[in-house]
């Protein structure tokens, strides 16, 4: 009976780490399910959309680096909006050198914007002059 005993037990103790594994590869399912099913929500409609989708369709192309703090002014500038601009990264990852694409044209400073004319501003642009350069007109809510 010993022996029978001693299987059972070990048989219980198998199904107990048997049901552990399973509950750890549910949770690691659950966890992982939620971050695809959030990373795929798409950032909340900003109040400037249209425009920055416009100036996108424009021609225009707004120059920058990850590192460059009137860059992120200038996006800030848009809000929610700012991920619909036609934006280059010009700096490498290690914030050290710039990207060819940036040298190909000849980017010296962050930010530059480039438009369909073939003309291009240097610097924090206001929204006004944005408007002005690629024929997007602002929103006139303020939403």
């Amino acid at each position: 009976m010993k022996d029978e005993q001693k299987n059972e037990l070990a048989h219980k103790r198998h199904m107990q780490k048997l049901l552990r594994a399973i509950y750890i590869i549910a949770a690691i399912g659950i966890i992982l399910g939620v971050y695809i099913y959030v990373s795929n929500i798409p950032p909340p409609n900003g109040k400037y959309d249209t425009f920055a989708s416009c100036i996108a369709s424009s021609g225009a192309t707004f120059y920058g680096a990850f590192w460059c703090p009137h860059c992120q002014a200038q996006k800030a500038a848009f809000g929610n909006s700012a991920h619909l601009l036609p934006y280059v990264e010009c700096s490498a990852p290690d914030g050290n050198s710039q990207l060819q694409v940036c040298n190909d044209k000849g980017i010296v400073g962050y930010p530059t914007w480039y438009f369909k004319d073939n003309s291009s501003s240097s610097g924090e642009q206001s929204l006004q002059v944005l408007s002005e350069k690629t024929g997007c007109p602002l929103p006139t809510s303020t939403n």
